[in-house]
């Protein structure tokens, strides 16, 4: 039985899930993150801490399993940048795709028509977190990082450096901002629009699919594993979760309730409309046919836990507290976009702010959380409509673990929700891809899930609320456009 080891290098949580060839899954283990909240909005890591958490994890399953594994799949946390030596060394902390420093670069290049321009090569929008304008930033701020690096890269490509000394770049990691995803070249028109053509040597020829790389010996002491293991190295969280996730069908969608609230959707085609709204992304999949349609909103649990910690409550309160509050939170309405750098998906604004209307003295706790919850609901309903869904919908991530949560999306989407058995189905999707690479024909099996259905009883109520949602969002963007964040604005750089 050919046994996997999966690892899920999170933005919070590095996990670890080793697979048989069914997919189900025999041990497990995971680590905490570090992440470094610095003024500004700078949201860096520590890809030593990062590396190290890899090894912690792999060597916790490979002991569970009493055997060793025939393979190490890779994925993880997309966008943000990491820069490299030649060995893999970091020349600067990498920077997360949380990070807003570039905040003001973005609201710039949204109206003198950067954006658009790149976007008309490569259909994929951007924000503060991504490549285009960390790179333009570092160039003007930090030139000497840029200087000394070999390799700007992504975390997971960074990992699979130091474990085999090969630089493996997933397609999908490559896509945002620079990548045509129909040629899976760079767009040099993207790469000049961002005023960053003269560093393009810095990004990585993205692998074939397919590729197999394998541990050195230095990689090989951080595993504890047996110098020359396969090792495989992405697709992305992202499409690998959709992968994992049983995304099979052109018209089919997986929405991730996790950090970030992920949209996705197969399609068999790349529109590059110049015309539409430059946000979200195509994502390559391993089957050169075969695309992601993903609209990534910035913030999805992330805004819970937010409202949990102000009202005094937890993750274990969830269930309780939507119970506690109707339909429709008692009139109380909010807006989920709570990061530092805006939103990006479906419409980038750096300055974007979260907010709580409705608000009275009758007001609970509960209806303060089963607002937020609520709004989630209505930014994935945005962003999956933006995306064409079309066919069944998966819902996954560590949202799901409130099947009442759970439920609460089925009904604001108006549609039923797949639910997969298996949690950590981003470690199960590229253990999918790397048993395909690893023998090429392998189909993987159908997971197991359970299907959640919208209630009809509530339909016309969130249909009213998500069209108010979509008119006061028009209507807020309206101001955010018009007023840039001030200096003093922890976004400011």
């Amino acid at each position: 039985m050919r046994t996997i080891i999966g690892v899920d290098i999170g933005t919070s949580v590095t996990k670890a899930v080793a697979f048989d060839e069914e997919g189900g899954a025999l041990a497990s283990a995971s680590r905490r993150s570090h992440l470094e909240m610095l003024p500004g909005g700078r949201v860096e890591q520590d890809l030593d801490d990062v590396v190290s958490g890899v090894g912690a994890v792999v060597r916790e399953v490979a002991a569970q399993l009493g055997r060793l594994p025939d393979a190490v799949a890779l994925t993880g946390q997309g966008d943000g940048l990491w820069l490299r030596d030649s060995d893999g060394r970091p020349v600067r902390p990498a920077i997360s795709w949380m990070d807003a420093r570039a905040s003001d670069l973005v609201t710039r290049w949204l109206t003198d028509g950067t954006i658009s321009t790149a976007y008309a090569h490569t259909g994929s929008g951007m924000f503060p977190g991504c490549h285009g304008p960390l790179l333009n930033w570092l160039q003007e701020h930090e030139p000497r990082s840029l200087d000394r690096a070999a390799v700007a890269g992504f975390c997971v490509d960074a990992v699979a450096q130091r474990l085999t000394g090969r630089v493996c770049l997933d397609a999908s990691d490559a896509t945002l901002p620079f990548l045509d995803p129909r040629t899976r070249r760079y767009a040099p028109e993207a790469l000049a629009a961002c005023g960053v053509a003269e560093r393009a040597g810095l990004l990585p020829t993205p692998a074939a699919p397919g590729t197999v790389l394998a541990l050195h010996g230095h990689g090989a002491g951080l595993l504890g594993l047996p110098e020359g293991l396969p090792v495989v190295a992405g697709p992305y969280d992202l499409p690998a979760c959709a992968i994992g996730s049983g995304v099979r069908e052109v018209g089919d969608g997986v929405l991730i309730l996790g950090t970030t609230l992920a949209s996705q959707v197969l399609t068999d085609r790349v529109d590059l409309d110049p015309l539409a709204e430059p946000a979200g992304m195509w994502l390559c999949t391993p089957d050169p046919d075969r695309w992601l349609r993903a609209m990534p909103a910035m913030v999805g649990t992330a805004a819970l836990e937010w409202v949990l910690a102000l009202v005094g409550a937890t993750t274990a309160d969830v269930d309780a507290l939507l119970a506690d509050s109707p339909p429709g939170a008692r009139g109380v309405r909010a807006f989920p976009f709570l990061s530092e750098a805006g939103e990006r998906a479906p419409f980038v604004e750096p300055s974007a702010q979260g907010r709580l209307d409705g608000l009275s003295l009758a007001t609970g706790r509960a209806d303060a959380v089963r607002a937020v919850c609520e709004a989630i609901g209505y930014a994935a309903r945005h962003c999956l409509e933006a995306a064409g869904l079309s066919g069944t919908l998966a819902l996954c991530g560590g949202g799901t673990r409130s099947l009442t949560w759970a439920r609460l999306i089925a009904d604001v989407l108006g549609r039923p929700v797949r639910i997969p058995l298996e949690e950590q189905v981003g470690a199960l999707g590229v253990v999918s891809v790397a048993r395909a690479s690893l023998s090429p024909g392998y189909e993987a099996p159908p997971g197991r899930h359970q299907v959640v259905d919208p209630r009809e009883d509530v339909r016309a109520l969130y249909e009213d609320g998500y069209a108010r949602y979509r008119a006061e969002l028009a209507a807020a963007r309206t101001v955010w456009g018009a007023h840039a964040r001030p200096s003093g604005h922890p976004g400011h750089v």
